[in-house]
Parts: C-alpha cells; structure tokens; sequence
C-alpha cells in the first residue's frame, strides 16, 4: 500500500514537472490577456498616451480686474505657471509677426510677451505707448494693469482705434508678399481679440444686449476665425436674456456633427430639452407611468452632455466647490467643467426643475456607456490623459475631479493574481527544474505529513472514547421532538 502511494506521488510530481517546463508559454499569454483586460483599472495606458490638446477658454477672465483681485483676496493664486506659460505661447502666436522689428514699438512688445515678470511686462508696454499707439500694448495693460472691467474696457476702446487703423493699412498690402500677409494675419487676430473682449467687458458691466449685437457683428465679419469660439460667449448671453429661440438658433448651427463639440454646446442644448419638461418632471410619476416622448428627449440629451464631459453635473448639483475657471481648459476634463459651471450655474437654476431632473438622471449616463470605458458611446472613447493635463491646468488647493471608474468583481481580480503566481511558477521551473522539483518534493512531503498527522490524531481520540467508554452527547429536547 505504501509503495503504491509512493509511486502515485512520484506520478504526480513527473506531471508537475513536465507541465511547468512545457506549458509555460500558455501561462506566459493568460498573463498577456489578463494585463490587457485589466489595462484600465491599473491605468496602463496612462505613461503610454499622448498629451492632451488645451484650448484657450472662450470665457476667460481678466488678469488685473478680477484673477489678481482674488489674490489679494484670499492671497491664494488661480493661475498656474503652466497655465500662464500657454497665454504666453498664445499672446506670441496671435500678437506678433516676423517683421515686428521693422518697427519700434512692436520690438518692444515682442520682448514684452515673452517676459515672465507682470511688473516688466507692464514697463515695457507703457514705453511702446511712448513710441506710438500700438493696439498690442493697449492690449496687455487692459489685461494686466485695469484693476475694474471699466479701467479694461476704456484701455480696449484705445486698442480698437489703433488696431483697426493698423488692420486697414495692412488689408491693402496683404497681396504684395509673404511678409506683408503674415502681418495682416498678425493685424486681423488682434482686431479680432479686442472687439471680443469689448463684448466680454460690456456683458460683464450689464449691458448684455449691447454684448450680444457685438457679438453677432464680429461673427459676421469674421466668419472664418473659429478658434476664439466667439460663438460660445453668444450662447451665454442668449441664455442671461433668457431668448432661448434665439439659443437655439445657434445650436443648430454649430451642433453639427462635423464641428468640435465642447460642455457649452452640449450642456446648452440638454438645458434646452429639459427646460420643456423640468417644471412638471417627478420621478415617481415618471416609474410608475414611464417617460413621455419629450421627457425622453431632455434624458437622451442629459446622457449625451454627461458622456462628454461626466464632471459638469458635480458643480451645477453643488456637490463640488467651484473655483475661478483658468484661462486654458482641456475639453471633456475637469477645467472645460470648471469654465461652464461658473457662468453656467445661474442659467440652470433659473429654469424650474432643470437641475431636479438632472439629479434624477445624470448617473444613468454610466450603465448606458459599455465596458471597458474606452470604447465610449456617443463621443470617442474617453480620454485618460485627462486628469494628468487637468492637475497641471488647475491650482494644488483645488481636488481634481476624475473619471468615475467601474471596479472589477472579485473573481477576476483573483483569478488574475492566481494565473499570475502560477506563471511566476511555471518560469522558475522552467530556468530552475532541479531546485523546483526539490521544492515540490519537500511541499507534497509535507502536506503528506500534515495528513497523516490529522488522520493519526483523530484514530487516537477515537481509541480513547473506546476505552473511557464516553458516552454521546445528548440530544435536545427539542430536537428530540
């Protein structure tokens, strides 16, 4: 008996042995399948991705007159250096061309956009002034050095003055060479900035419909110029006057599936929908007779806005604290959810109801977007680049938001870590056997050991009972019953 198990044993471990030394490339590929399904929970693909594209903030705020008001405030800084450094890139990409140093003052400024200290910035376009009207220095100071909206709009109307002389004259030498192109194009972006910022100045003063007709105008002129996203500063003051025929409007020309979306577009338009059924919406009627035709639609839209970007709903419910919006955003991340918010907030609490049924259905969005989260829905796969770019766009106080991330069952998780053992196994076997099949040896020796102390000990007790003649326990009554 004991060499029949002895020779079963030693069976066993030959199986052992030869499965680990020949099957370890099987185990080796379900590694490789399970590191490919677990990709996403363990961020893999986070130091694989590229960077993300920013965008300037179609709204963004005024450096002197209220982003270094709030430092002297709270002495905290809204801006990061990262953030600073791409208006930098910006300001020279838009405000200067290579034949500025054909001419003083825009030398000057030149030198000035790429100057890191505020206070030499501001020097240096006080001495371009000093030179002559330059629109880019007026520009900078309106920017940087007006303390109020006011002090920023009266230094803008300057810049309009100088800026569109400078655009007239460079509009009839633009076809006599390259040079004189690059500076029409230079003359035409600068325009352009200024007479969006008069708007931006007047609908922060009140005069919102004076906003939205400089607005329009410099569409209509510009038609071309998409990358200030001027269309993006209408929709906000469309929704202040509450002309919601007229926002439509301008949905249905720039929700076009060949166009760029952003959190503006598709929050507007799901802010539309709802704003038919939000003031009758109840959760519980709608479980016990379902969704009507027009309840439907503003859900479908809410799903839409919220696969896009999924951190909105947090800072319209106020479950988040908001900050002030930095002046890049990266579209679909927390800072393009930041930028809406803060001047979008106000417009949804307005319309009764909106936000009651965005908090009854946003969280749906997620069992609608299939699994693995990279495959996406109604938009592209989500991108994971995002909360990385986001940390660097937003200040250290504020706690980025990220993707809600779906966890995985435990019988994967467990049944990853036990291929993976088993593979750490089969490799050592395969570089190792001898030492290996010492290993197994010793660990089925004890395990033989174990077993038969258990059996042992339990043939003892037995013996035991028999001689003390112990009698068994009784049973209760009331299992006697």
């Amino acid at each position: 008996m004991a060499e029949a198990a002895t020779g079963f044993l030693e069976q066993l471990k030959s199986c052992i042995v030869w499965s680990w030394t020949y099957l370890w490339t099987v185990w080796f590929f379900i590694v490789l399948f399970l590191v490919y399904i677990l990709r996403v929970p363990l961020k893999i693909n986070d130091n694989l991705s590229t960077e993300c594209k920013v965008w300037r903030n179609p709204l963004n705020l005024f450096r002197g007159a209220e982003y270094n008001r709030y430092t002297w405030v709270t002495g905290r800084e809204p801006l990061t250096y990262y953030d600073m450094n791409l208006s930098a890139q910006d300001h020279q990409t838009f405000f200067t061309c290579d034949s500025d140093h054909l001419r003083p003052a825009d030398a000057i400024m030149q030198k000035a956009w790429r100057e890191r200290n505020p206070q030499a910035r501001i020097s240096a376009a006080h001495e371009a002034l000093e030179i002559n009207e330059c629109a880019t220095a007026y520009i900078l100071l309106a920017e940087e050095e007006a303390t109020t909206i006011a002090e920023a709009e009266k230094l803008f109307k300057q810049a309009l003055k100088a800026g569109d002389g400078c655009y007239r004259r460079s509009q009839q030498l633009q076809h006599h060479g390259s040079q004189y192109e690059a500076q029409h194009r230079r003359d035409t972006n600068v325009l352009v900035y200024i007479k969006r910022r008069l708007a931006m100045c007047a609908r922060r003063l009140g005069r919102t419909r004076e906003a939205v007709k400089m607005m329009r105008d410099l569409m209509k002129e510009f038609p071309l110029l998409s990358m200030f996203n001027i269309h993006e500063n209408l929709l906000e003051a469309l929704l202040e006057l509450q002309a919601y025929a007229d926002v439509q409007a301008v949905l249905a020309k720039y929700d076009d599936i060949s166009l760029p979306k952003s959190a503006t577009i598709c929050y507007t338009a799901a802010l539309l929908k709802a704003r038919a059924v939000s003031d009758k919406f109840s959760p519980e009627a709608a479980s016990r007779r379902g969704l009507s035709t027009a309840e439907m639609n503003a859900v479908e839209a809410i799903h839409r806005a919220v696969e896009f970007n999924p951190h909105v709903p947090k800072y319209l419910l106020e479950m988040k604290s908001l900050i002030l919006p930095p002046e890049h955003i990266l579209k679909r991340g927390d800072s393009e959810a930041i930028a809406y918010a803060f001047f979008h907030l106000a417009h949804w609490k307005r319309v009764e109801g909106a936000l009651n049924l965005l908090h009854c259905t946003w969280e749906g969005t997620f069992r609608m977007i299939p699994y693995p989260l990279e495959k996406g829905h109604l938009f592209y796969p989500y991108p994971i680049c995002t909360e990385t770019a986001d940390r660097e766009l937003l200040p250290s106080f504020h706690e980025v938001s990220v993707y809600p991330k779906k966890e995985l069952p435990f019988f994967i998780l467990f049944t990853a870590g036990l291929c993976s053992f088993t593979a750490m196994l089969a490799l050592l076997t395969h570089q190792f056997p001898e030492l290996m099949g010492v290993f197994a040896k010793a660990m089925i020796d004890i395990f033989c050991s174990a077993e038969f102390r258990h059996w042992n000990c339990k043939s003892i007790f037995m013996r035991v009972e028999d001689e003390l003649e112990i009698p068994p326990a009784p049973q209760s009554q009331h299992f006697q019953n």
